[in-house]
Parts: C-alpha cells; sequence; structure tokens
C-alpha cells in the first residue's frame, strides 16, 4: 500500500506530532508498505530552521525508509495568531500544490491540531482521487478559545463550519482520544467512521535507566528529588502556575524543578524565574529527541499540567505514555477526564486539581518524603505501558488505512 501523509510537523522536530508520525511510519515501512510524508522545513516551535536546512521549494530526503518532501512555507514562531495562521495557510497551499506531483497513493492522510493541514489532505484526496484519513489530534478550534488565543466570533464559527466540512468528507476519522470521539457523535458525525487509536510510546527507546550522573552534575540535580516538566512550554500547559508550586517549595533544598523544551511561553517562564529568584527551578532549551530519555532519567515525578478549561479535560498529553516507559511516575494537573482516568486505572502517578500550586506543591513535598510509594508508583509505571506500545497502535491505525483503501 502506498501511503500520502501531509503533516507540518516531522523530525528533528521532537513534539507530539511530528513523533507519532515518524513512529508510525517506520513501522509502516518494516511492513512493507511505501510511505510518503509531505512537510515543511524544520522550524517548530522557534521560527528558525534547523542546521543544515533551507526553506526551499521543494527537498526530498529520505528517513529510516520514509521518504520525506519539504515544502517552503512562512516560517514564524509558535505564537501569534495572525502569523501563526499564515504559516498553516502557506503549508496548506504549498503542500496540496506539491502533493499533485506525487505518484498517485492508495490512501491520503492529513493531521491536526490545525485543520488547514487537513484541508490540503481533503483536497489532494479529491484530486487524486483517492480516500482521505484525517488524524484528528486536536478539537480546533475550541482550543484556541480554550488558551484565551480567540472568543467566539464570526471568525471562530467560520472555522467550525470548515471544522464540519472536514469531519463529514473524512471517508475515517482517527481520533487520538475517546472524548475526541464522543464530542464528534454529538455533533452529528457517524459513530462508525471514527476510530480512536491513542498516542503511545516506543518502548525500545524509552525504558527505565539509571539517572545520568553527568546530566545531574551539570544541571546541578545530584541528591535532589526532581519533579520535571518536559516539552513545549504553550500557553495551554499553565506554567506560571507550576512555577508558584516551586515558589512555595523554595525552603526545601532536597527538591528541584526541571524545565526542557521551548516554546510560546518560554521567555515568560524565564523571566518569572529571574523576577522570583527561583534558585530551585533549572531551565535548559529544547533538546533534540534523542537526548529525551537521558533527560527523563533525571526526573522523579513527570509535571503533567494544563490550564483549567473543560476543553482540556477531554485531551491526553503524550508525555504521560514516555514516562510511563521510562517507569517515571506522573503528577497530572488536568480538568477531570480521560487523561486523569488513565492514571488513575494504571496506578501510575497522582492527579491534582489543574491551576492550583498548593496542591501540586504539597503533592511534590509528600512524594519526596515517601519512597515506599515512589517504588510502588515506579512499578506500577511501567507496569502500563505496555499497553500503550507504539507497536500495538501503529498497527491499529494500519489496520484503518488498508480498510479506508479497500473500499
Amino acid at each position: 500500500m502506498r501511503i500520502l501523509f501531509l503533516s507540518d510537523n516531522f523530525p528533528p522536530e521532537g513534539n507530539a506530532p511530528a513523533t507519532r508520525l515518524y513512529e508510525h511510519a517506520t513501522r509502516w515501512v518494516r511492513a512493507g508498505h511505501e510511505v510518503t510524508v509531505v512537510t515543511c522545513a524544520p522550524n517548530f516551535p522557534e521560527g528558525r530552521l534547523f542546521p543544515g536546512y533551507r526553506n526551499a521549494w521543494r527537498q526530498v530526503e529520505w528517513l529510516d525508509g520514509i521518504r520525506v518532501v519539504r515544502v517552503k512555507t512562512y516560517i514564524t514562531a509558535n505564537e501569534g495568531f495572525l502569523k501563526r495562521t499564515l504559516d498553516y495557510l502557506s503549508f496548506m497551499l504549498m503542500a496540496t500544490v506539491m502533493s499533485v506531483f506525487e505518484r498517485r497513493p492508495d490512501v491520503v492522510v492529513a493531521t491536526s491540531p490545525q485543520f488547514f493541514c487537513a484541508l490540503a489532505g481533503w483536497m489532494v484526496g479529491v484530486l487524486k482521487w483517492r480516500p482521505f484519513v484525517f488524524e484528528l489530534r486536536d478539537l480546533w478550534p475550541a482550543s484556541i478559545m480554550a488558551v484565551g488565543a480567540m472568543r467566539k466570533s464570526l471568525v471562530i464559527r467560520l472555522l467550525e463550519r470548515v471544522e464540519l466540512f472536514l469531519y463529514r468528507r473524512a471517508d475515517a476519522i482517527v481520533s487520538v482520544t475517546e472524548s475526541f470521539r464522543e464530542d464528534l457523535v454529538a455533533r452529528g458525525v457517524p459513530r462508525g467512521k471514527i476510530h480512536v487509536v491513542l498516542n503511545g510510546v516506543d518502548l525500545d527507546r524509552y525504558e527505565p535507566r539509571e539517572r545520568d550522573a553527568a546530566l545531574a552534575r551539570e544541571f546541578g540535580l545530584e541528591g535532589k528529588f526532581v519533579a520535571g516538566y518536559m516539552g513545549t512550554h504553550g500557553m495551554a500547559h499553565a506554567l506560571p502556575k507550576v512555577l508558584e508550586a516551586a515558589e512555595r517549595l523554595r525552603h526545601r533544598e532536597d527538591i528541584a524543578f526541571f524545565f526542557a523544551g521551548s516554546g510560546a511561553e518560554r521567555a515568560r517562564v524565564e523571566q518569572l524565574v529571574a523576577e522570583r529568584g527561583l534558585r530551585n527551578v533549572r531551565l535548559i532549551p529544547r533538546q533534540p529527541k534523542e537526548a529525551m530519555p537521558a533527560l527523563w532519567s533525571l526526573c522523579d515525578v513527570a509535571i503533567v499540567p494544563l490550564r483549567d478549561t473543560p476543553v482540556f479535560a477531554t485531551v491526553i498529553p503524550s508525555k504521560i505514555f514516555e514516562s510511563m516507559g521510562m517507569a517515571v511516575p506522573i503528577l497530572m494537573s488536568l480538568p477531570e477526564g480521560e487523561a486523569t482516568a488513565i492514571i488513575r486505572a494504571t496506578g501510575s502517578g497522582v492527579c491534582v486539581p489543574p491551576e492550583e500550586p498548593q496542591a501540586m506543591a504539597e503533592a511534590v513535598a509528600r512524594l519526596a518524603d515517601a519512597p515506599a510509594e515512589m517504588a510502588a508508583l515506579r512499578r506500577q509505571a511501567r507496569a502500563a505501558a505496555p499497553g500503550f506500545s507504539r507497536e500495538a497502535l501503529a498497527s491499529r491505525m494500519l489496520g484503518v488505512l488498508q480498510q479506508v483503501a479497500g473500499r
């Protein structure tokens, strides 16, 4: 089977959409399928080209058996609604045009969170007379309003009409959560066309390991109980509240907070750390994907926060699965929903209410003083990981693509 996949994020970018697609596609290639990914030059989230890449009209490379076609786009940092929209629109147009020149696939797939990419996938499916599968990673534009980037308006209503148009036109929808499926069904999308394939973890890469002693020395984490936040520093993540929790624990010299990543809120995080003199907080920039297991090894608990907004009760942050693979317990600060249910069902961590720094600080302090509980959480986190194996999930999504292509 020939698969044409459109995504504006792909390695060497290391965010969740890029990682999911790469880890799925490499397994599809090993299973004997041809995969072409149409994407842009890597620049997320800073809006700066990665070393060795150009923003050229068309570049073709091979990555672990995947044919990668990179197209020219308007590049900007992951901040500012207007500039990001121009970025998304430029990718939609260029991906559509350049896909026309690709060999005719058996199925066209496009991924969100922003659905201009999905619009490109639908148009390519029409032009190629091939079925279109929409991989739904986020309820966009609901998430735009959830982070306060826009209020309900004519623009939002128009985006919602485009959203429903895509759901109806897709031959199949692959949702990353059960909650997304229920939301779509409530809005009239047939249940039978929606398939749920959760995010997961590459258990060959993410497995328990001893703390990296050299990195612990480098970042001043030796002998510390480390509460780590790994990933995009975005508007959705309520990171100022995490810093308030760190401020409440500044008297505990045995506890440190460790942030690795970048994004729209990174400058704000750095500013708050400096203004408040938070010597118990360590900040390092975004790291390459291959460095992440070593960074995870520094963490005693993984902080997974989101803002206290109803739409975030429907999401499942992908970093929880990497935490499980590394046997790092999770400290989840989300609205009650599918993600908190997973943590409670697996016993892989503890949950506190979102945007409540005192509750987070108390949980960190309690875990730092409870070695027996931490040992149990580590065992349970690792035991849960095989249930979210990327191998099995890639196979499940491949089955959906084969079913659609077979029609």
